[in-house]
């Protein structure tokens, strides 16, 4: 039988009054996280502003210094991703206690893939990006700011775990206005940092990468404090050790490894735009800078959704409800599409504005308008390819996304934007026509695979109605 968030049973309902209540619950749910995701990636925004209109050769060094440690940060909350889906199985199943056990599961794991990432990033980093090759000094200015991006990693791997944990709970509220604290945090340093305020030097990207460590830090601390405090932590085993459960423990690595994987490939491949962009010129690289900025502001709705998908059809696995799976799944993917549509129809006539949000360099900004139109045509399918890797991985489908992003995004978009941008003479549209192309190919790929588990499913539990079979929920 279907269960709530929390764990009570409820009764069997039709399925016309089962898609209303899973699209109300997955707008309940995405609102606060996208809320939250949107922080994130205003975080980085802020960064760009301030630093592109101190500098515009600073966000040239500020981008680069941003593309190896994006690569680690993305791959670390992939890594991390089994804290939420195993806690909103969990509450599926009706155990939250064991949910307690998850986070300290999870928060161990993040300080070592914290600290880990930080060592190799600082190590590895600057040698990196000096063997790239890279015009104008753009290696030498990066590394700086690289080496400070380093030090942020661990606070914000522990920052992912709890607002992992918070959101399986299907308790996103709080992790957002953190997220926004934060952000009035990092703003403030920005602009004392980057221009140098009250006597400081002005220390440009190298400014703007203290600032996101000092806003990381704030939201490390803010998070946990918040919850030791939760009311209900003793019942959710916060502070109960855990019985040793290798299973359990095995399950959540899986989970963090599979996504992992796929975020590594998907944003090497983004980041590896910059070296393509590097290749050409500064000036490239700072309006790749600001139409990814775009592009990953957007993308934040799209992964916010993903997240209570994740939730959705991980309750739902848990509460072995092969049809609760395949219900969640499709009406995120139908939302998520219609969201990156409207995204596009909006991006489009603004174009002009917010290429000139992000400088007034009249050679960037000429730059930066075309690839802002092009960009309108992979957002509907990238966002939906992100919330079905997501709900696959949820219902227990671990490494076909990951396989699914190693070929589009490693093998295919990587190779395809250095032929059109260098060879063909196309520049930065060129990396965008190749990210467009590459966006309907893992799109396909993953709705393909879901639709595939949705006629097994239907198969062994060939009911209508929720919780009526095990399917391929009981594994």
């Amino acid at each position: 039988m279907p269960r709530d968030a929390a764990g009570t049973t409820l009764p069997p309902e039709q399925p016309r009054g089962l898609i209303l209540t899973d699209l109300i619950e997955l707008l309940r749910l995405a609102g606060p996280v996208i809320l939250s995701r949107l922080g994130i990636m205003v975080m980085g925004l802020t960064d760009a502003i301030v630093v592109g209109h101190f500098s515009a050769r600073q966000l040239g060094f500020h981008a680069m210094a941003w593309a190896p440690s994006s690569v680690l940060i993305t791959m670390s909350i992939g890594l991390l991703v089994g804290v939420q889906v195993m806690t909103a199985r969990a509450i599926g199943a009706g155990k939250p206690h064991d949910t307690g056990a998850v986070l300290r599961r999870g928060l161990v794991y993040g300080a070592w893939i914290g600290f880990g990432g930080a060592a190799v990033l600082a190590a590895l980093g600057p040698l990196f990006l000096h063997s790239l090759g890279l015009k104008d000094g753009l290696a030498d200015g990066a590394t700086h700011p690289l080496i400070v991006f380093s030090l942020s990693l661990p606070v914000y791997a522990l920052s992912v775990v709890l607002s992992f944990w918070l959101e399986g709970l299907a308790r996103p509220g709080f992790a957002a206005i953190a997220m926004w604290l934060a952000n009035g945090v990092n703003l403030a340093v920005n602009l004392l940092l980057v221009p140098g305020l009250f006597g400081l030097p002005a220390m440009g990207a190298t400014g703007a990468a203290w600032s996101t460590f000092v806003a990381r830090t704030f939201l490390t601390i803010v998070l946990g404090v918040y919850v030791l405090r939760m009311k209900d932590a003793r019942v959710l085993g916060v502070f109960d050790k855990p019985k040793p459960n290798r299973a359990a423990e095995i399950e959540q690595r899986r989970i963090g490894y599979g996504a992992g994987a796929s975020n590594f490939f998907e944003v090497s491949a983004f980041a590896g735009m910059n070296l393509i962009c590097g290749w050409i010129g500064d000036l490239t690289v700072a309006a790749y800078a600001a139409v990814l900025n775009v592009a990953a502001i957007i993308f934040m709705i799209p992964l916010g959704i993903s997240t209570a998908t994740a939730v959705q059809v991980g309750r739902a696995y848990g509460a072995r409800d092969p049809a609760g799976m395949t219900r969640a799944g499709w009406i995120a993917f139908a939302v998520t599409g219609a969201v990156g549509v409207l995204a596009a129809l909006l991006l489009f006539p603004l174009k002009g504005w917010v290429a000139m949000a992000y400088t007034t360099d009249p050679a960037a900004l000429t730059l930066i308008a075309p690839a802002l139109v092009l960009t309108c045509f992979f957002l509907a399918p990238d966002a939906v390819q992100v919330v079905t890797a997501q709900a696959l991985r949820a219902r227990g489908e671990v490494w076909v996304p990951t396989i699914t992003h190693l070929i589009s995004y490693a093998l295919v978009m990587g190779p395809l934007a250095w032929w059109l941008a260098i060879p063909k003479g196309m520049g930065l549209n060129g990396v965008v026509i190749a990210i467009i192309v590459t966006s309907f190919l893992s799109a396909g790929f993953l709705l393909a695979r879901f639709r595939i588990l949705d006629l097994k499913d239907r198969r062994v539990s060939p009911s209508p109605l929720a919780g009526e079979g095990g399917g391929a929920a009981a594994g």
